[in-house]
């Protein structure tokens, strides 16, 4: 069966300017979703070619002063990530989301997909896409592009559906930024730059 991933050029990406860390610009996907240079490509394959990105939504729950984090266990799909803290929830665009098309309905798609998948949201909330993540100094970073989203809730109140979420928690956002070492690159970067 095919496993086919959202994916974009690297070079497309750097012909938009630098982008290291997080980027508060989320206008850039935009560019990056349209015919001709965003397709659909092997997963395996993509993995391991640093001259495409693929394409992550990486959803953020904050609810006042406090932040859902989670440690990645072994059930879930980057075996790179494992036993590392992380703030954020998603993963890849597959084809299947988009039917064969590469548009921003298609990635929209997708994020709603992932958070079904994922995690129950049992409060009400605003979703908001904030940023990119670009990480070159890590084999995952370097093959991942992450479209960052801040779902701030009314309540506390999340519950994880995967095994790959374990220990899963809100906690003062304080407390993660004290903890920053235990965390994968990308939470760092939200956690200096975002929250």
């Amino acid at each position: 069966m095919s496993n086919r991933i959202l994916v974009v050029p690297a070079a497309a990406l750097a012909a938009l300017g630098p982008l290291r860390g997080f980027s508060p610009d989320p206008r850039r996907l935009e560019a990056l979703l349209v015919p001709g240079v965003a397709e659909f490509r092997e997963r395996a394959e993509m993995e391991v070619d640093p001259t495409y990105k693929q394409i992550i939504p990486y959803v953020i729950f904050r609810s006042g002063d406090r932040v859902f984090r989670y440690t990645r266990g072994r059930s879930g799909g980057e075996a790179r990530l494992h036993r590392l803290k992380s703030l954020g929830v998603g993963g890849h665009v597959d084809e299947a989301d988009a039917h064969g098309v590469a548009t921003p309905e298609a990635y929209e798609a997708a994020l709603r997909r992932e958070l079904d998948e994922e995690v129950t949201v049992s409060s009400p909330g605003t979703l908001t896409r904030v940023g990119l993540i670009n990480d070159e100094d890590t084999p995952v970073g370097r093959v991942h592009l992450g479209v960052v989203h801040l779902y701030d809730l009314d309540r506390p109140d999340v519950t994880p559906r995967e095994d790959g979420l374990s220990d899963a928690a809100f906690v003062p956002i304080a407390e993660a930024r004290a903890g920053r070492e235990g965390f994968e690159s990308w939470s760092q970067f939200c956690l200096d730059d975002l929250l």
